[in-house]
């Protein structure tokens, strides 16, 4: 941003959700292992969405200002220099070059309450966008938590599909064996063949859906993946939706932002009323005139002054009195707005609770469907040993052990689904809440962004040319980052915490 030089001093800090750093920090070290935390404060530095989310806030708080102006003192003053090429035939005294200055001072003094009202509603859209911006950040951390969930879960898919693949060839080739012998029979082998070309066509799948994660992980941080570290627990998680819902009914940005607006649209049908009232302003006014000596009398010997002044001052009085029913409308849709943002803010409320419901309910979901699916685990690598020793002594066919490798897989990818979706879901019950937002996290990295710093700086300035630095670019881009591959690193698949 073009003032965080200026004003980083002036940022808050503040601490990440409790315990958040303390389960990272109790996580293996590597030295160049990404966390969770090390994501969200690149993304809350480098995103481009929250980058222009700030600099649009810092436009909107100019608003204040800017309404402030009109109730404020207006002086004007205006120069002009006229050569006159040709003069009537009939004019014998008109000058030949003439200079004129003059300035005005305009103080209002009573505005009928516009400027009291649009002021009132410019601060409350200040409030409103400082909401909209806590809202914005909480979605892109969502945003990142969901990536970096992603890519955890799609790279432990990879792995479990080269490990089905890499079987699935020793069976294969166990079986060609087998055939060459007459142990089996040539279907035996074309089963396994089939098996192994669909495990080989599956591993293609997974290695793009690791790919398109890691892509996505690079738009929204701005860096590329490498070595994520497992997330921390999530602390502070609420015991009921009931609970959730209280919580988020107070402390949910959207909700915040939507309240803001209805009081926002509150003033304005003052400020639309005010256009009946009169205007009353003080006006001062002075003028100059030189005409450089090419003003003459018309009469031999005779001169004249070359320089004229002038000043003045008096009081304004505007009253209106039939505008065809303009200022009625006007009113009259001011008050129509108001039950717009009204109904609105019901309407974001409603989103709001349905919303936490919903995430709390997604999450309980996947920790049932986590248990379940941890013992479906279990139960089929029993399975998958049983049926191999079965198939020993000739008790089970290939096509049965083809069948209890492929059940295995499948509910080893249903468990790493669930405990991605189980995390995503409770970060998005603490982001409807209201608390998964730059306020509630320590990110390590540098200060915070204060929107209230910028918003203190302008809302009194009264000088003409108090201009901010030229803009420049803060997010960064990507170009130079390398595009995202399938590899992943050796060894047993590194399945997302329980």
């Amino acid at each position: 941003m073009t003032m965080r030089d200026t004003n980083k001093t002036q940022f808050r800090r503040t601490r990440w959700l409790v315990g958040l750093a303390a389960g990272a920090l109790a996580l293996p070290a590597a030295s160049h292992a990404e966390t969770l935390q090390g994501a969200l404060a690149k993304a809350y530095e480098n995103n481009p969405t929250l980058t222009a989310a700030r600099a649009g806030q810092r436009a909107n708080d100019e608003n204040v200002p800017i309404q402030k102006s009109y109730g404020l003192p207006d002086i004007g003053t205006q120069a002009t220099y006229d050569e006159n090429l040709i003069v009537p035939g009939n004019s014998f005294n008109a000058p030949a070059r003439s200079l004129s200055a003059g300035g005005q001072l305009t103080v209002p003094l009573y505005q009928g309450g516009a400027v009291r009202n649009a002021v009132r509603a410019a601060k409350y859209r200040v409030e409103a966008g400082q909401a909209d911006l806590r809202a914005t950040e909480a979605s892109i951390f969502s945003q990142v938590v969901g990536a970096y969930m992603d890519v955890i879960r799609d790279q432990a898919i990879v792995q479990l599909n080269q490990k089905n693949v890499s079987v699935l060839r020793t069976n294969l080739q166990a079986t060609s064996d087998r055939f060459e012998i007459g142990d089996l029979t040539r279907t035996d082998v074309a089963q396994s063949e089939a098996r192994l070309a669909l495990a080989e066509g599956d591993l293609r799948t997974a290695e793009a859906n690791l790919i398109s994660s890691r892509e996505t992980y690079i738009r929204l941080v701005g860096d590329a993946p490498v070595d994520l570290e497992a997330p921390p627990t999530l602390p502070n998680l609420p015991g009921t939706a009931e609970e959730a819902v209280a919580v988020a009914l107070n402390s949910n940005p959207d909700i915040e932002s939507a309240n803001q607006q209805v009081n926002a649209s509150k003033a304005d049908i003052g400020t639309a009323k005010s256009s009946r009232a009169p205007k009353v302003s003080a006006i001062l006014n002075g003028g100059y005139n030189n005409y450089l000596g090419s003003l003459d009398s018309g009469v031999p010997g005779v001169s004249v002054t070359q320089e004229t002044s002038s000043a003045a001052a008096g009081v304004q009085v505007t009253l209106p009195i039939f505008t065809g029913g303009r200022r009625s409308a006007q009113v009259r849709q001011a008050q129509s707005r108001s039950s717009q943002a009204m109904e609105q803010y019901i309407e974001v409320e409603r989103s709001v609770i349905a919303q936490t419901r919903g995430a709390y309910a997604a999450w309980q979901a996947n920790e049932r469907i986590i248990a379940a699916t941890q013992q479906a685990v279990s139960a089929n690598a029993l399975s998958l040993e049983g049926v191999r020793a079965e198939n020993s002594v000739g008790t089970r066919s290939i096509l049965d052990i083809l069948n209890a490798e492929q059940e295995y897989l499948n509910t080893q990818v249903q468990l790493v689904s669930a405990r991605r979706n189980s995390y995503v879901a409770a970060f998005s019950v603490l982001a409807a809440m209201g608390k998964a937002e730059a306020r509630d996290l320590g990110l390590e990295g540098g200060a915070l962004y204060d929107p209230e710093v910028n918003y203190r700086r302008v809302k009194g300035e009264l000088w003409d040319w108090a201009d901010d630095p030229a803009p420049q670019q803060v997010a960064t881009d990507t170009r130079t980052v390398p595009p995202a591959n399938a590899g992943v690193p050796e060894g047993p698949p590194s399945l997302p915490p329980q």
